[in-house]
């Protein structure tokens, strides 16, 4: 009798350190958890307003290797500005402003802010943006101004650019004054009451800040690798 009660009581104590063990673990593991560092939302990349912008070495439609410092304007001076603009062939947004961006560098390049024009996407994920395709697309609409291919994809990400078409106006000193949309009308030509660009090149020929100095563009995504 004595040796099955010593017996019984070896059993409750084993059950009880097992028992315990698990609590501990479970509360050990609820305690890691709770104290696990949340990850950081990532900082946002690109230029703001007043910073300068990268110049860059891009080929264009016509063969050759073009930059802002190479840029000149309808009057074959240095700007006074450039409308850096990032867009492509197939986004149903860049096609309908297409138009748009032909009579923005007919009208503003005279004034000494040529249109530069950037097809961002990678050309693998979008072949109807390649090179080739760019050529017939300018020849087929006119394109007056520069049409340039980031290639490797490196220009967009330093000016942060998300969207096609996006707008970014630098000073002669490559300065941002203004980001964003062209116009308050990206579906409508005809229902444009805000020309946002033209706005902003007004204040600065005036040797004011321009107002706004951002709107969000509407586009479509960059294709990145």
């Amino acid at each position: 009798m004595k040796i099955l009660s010593l017996s019984l009581l070896l059993s409750l104590s084993v059950l009880l350190v097992a028992c315990g063990g698990e609590t501990a673990t479970a509360e050990a593991t609820e305690t890691e958890t709770e104290v696990a560092p949340v990850a950081e939302e990532p900082a946002v990349s690109g230029l703001q307003i007043g910073d300068v912008a990268p110049d860059f070495l891009l080929e264009g439609i016509d063969g050759e290797m073009h930059s802002l410092a190479s840029t000149m304007d309808a009057n074959g001076e240095t700007p006074k500005g450039y409308i850096v603009t990032f867009t492509c062939n197939t986004c149903p947004y860049a096609k309908g402003y297409e138009e748009r961006l032909v009579a923005l560098h007919e009208k503003m390049s005279p004034m000494g802010y040529p249109v530069v024009a950037i097809q961002p996407n990678d050309v693998t994920i979008k072949p109807g943006d390649n090179m080739e395709a760019m050529q017939a697309r300018a020849a087929e609409k006119g394109f007056g101004f520069a049409y340039l291919l980031d290639a490797e994809q490196t220009i967009f990400p330093q000016y942060g650019a998300t969207k096609t078409p996006e707008i970014y106006l630098l000073d002669a000193n490559r300065v941002l004054q203004y980001h964003g949309a062209i116009d308050d009308s990206a579906q409508d030509a005809e229902g444009v009451t805000e020309r946002y660009v033209e706005m902003a090149v007004a204040a600065l020929e005036a040797g004011q800040m321009p107002e706004p100095t951002e709107v969000k563009a509407i586009g479509c995504s960059i294709k990145a690798k």
